[in-house]
């Protein structure tokens, strides 16, 4: 669409400020190549340089639909969409349309900034007052920001959510104590294994752990003492199980053991006997020693034809309490009598004492 006559045959008709006003990135170029007008918004990009009476191409560079030689090239892009930018100064992208002007006064070019505007609007600090008075490109921008803005403060409430599920999922599965596992997250652990164990997986190691002496120390120092006992118990429990283990505590002195992928017998001896012989070693509280040992029962997956979560505790607990009978401070190994699925309990296994 041409612009009005009115508005172009003379610059008397409309005054350059006025043309600044309505159109605040305009070039009028005259037919020798000479920039005669500029808007303000154009002018702001070239701080420092003023455009009127300077060359057009001296000052800008015509990048598509292709670069241009002379000014005679110009009349070749009448009605089509350019994209330009200036030779120096700010790199941002401009795209505008090329219109004649009637009376051969030259040409009219109303520019914009296109999808760079954010850029430019943070680049150059522009404000609404730099865009026509219908322009809505701020309102638009600010509009695009406040719902930047809102996403991110959704995504970082839904992140804080996450967080404090996962805070009180952790919570609910851990002994506030020792920061082990609690009674539940060994009972979820402990079902997932006899479930994978039983569909042919490699099998574990059940170690039900009781403290020795234990209610010496809190008779004769103290519960402080005992929380201590048991806090350094914790931090030896870690140290001698894998990280894919489960270490709990189910109890006030009892602990349980999930040794994954260790279905042999001595494997589970072992980690049982490492345990004890360092439990033994005089733990310092405010320079008094505590001493204490520990029971162990130990139950292994593959003793089961089908493992359940409730035979193999009911086992490594009597387990353990015939390792207290036969004088404490050992593992001793419960092996159903007859065979895989014979039975558990008193009446039902028998025991194997550990090496020590």
């Amino acid at each position: 669409m041409r612009p009005p006559r009115a508005a172009v045959k003379d610059a008397a008709l409309v005054g350059s400020d006025a043309l600044g006003h309505l159109m605040p990135m305009f070039l009028w170029v005259t037919p020798t190549g000479l920039i005669r007008a500029a808007g303000p918004t154009l002018a702001k990009l070239c701080a420092g340089g003023d455009l009127v009476g300077k060359r057009f191409l001296d000052r800008f560079v015509v990048e598509k639909p292709h670069p241009l030689e002379s000014m005679a090239d110009v009349q070749a892009l009448q009605g089509q969409r350019i994209l330009l930018r200036l030779k120096e100064g700010p790199e941002t992208p401009l795209r505008g349309q090329v219109q004649p002007l009637d009376g051969g006064q030259g040409w009219l070019l109303n520019l914009s900034f296109g999808i760079a505007v954010s850029q430019a609007v943070r680049e150059h600090r522009l404000t609404n007052a730099d865009f026509a008075p219908t322009d809505l490109t701020v309102e638009l921008l600010y509009l695009t920001e406040v719902k930047e803005a809102v996403m991110g403060e959704l995504a970082a409430l839904n992140a804080r959510l996450r967080l404090a599920h996962q805070d009180a999922e952790t919570r609910a599965l851990t002994d506030a104590l020792t920061g082990l596992a609690n009674r539940r997250a060994l009972d979820r652990d402990l079902a997932r294994e006899c479930h994978l164990a039983a569909r042919g997986g490699v099998g574990f190691a059940l170690v039900h752990l009781d403290l020795d002496y234990f209610k010496a120390v809190n008779d004769t120092l103290g519960h402080a003492a005992g929380d201590h006992v048991l806090a350094e118990v914790a931090s030896i429990l870690r140290q001698e199980t894998r990280q894919s283990d489960t270490v709990a505590r189910v109890g006030g002195d009892e602990f349980v053991l999930i040794l994954r992928g260790r279905p042999e017998l001595r494997d589970a001896q072992a980690v049982a006997d490492r345990i004890i012989r360092k439990l033994e070693r005089p733990i310092d509280y405010d320079g008094t020693p505590c001493r204490i040992s520990a029971s162990a029962g130990i139950c292994l997956s593959s003793a089961y034809p089908v493992p359940d979560p409730e035979q193999l505790h009911s086992d490594a607990d009597e387990a353990t309490y015939a390792a207290k009978r036969a004088g404490r401070g050992r593992a001793v190994v419960a092996m159903a009598a007859g065979g895989p699925g014979a039975g558990s309990g008193s009446d039902a296994a028998k025991w194997i004492a550990g090496a020590r």
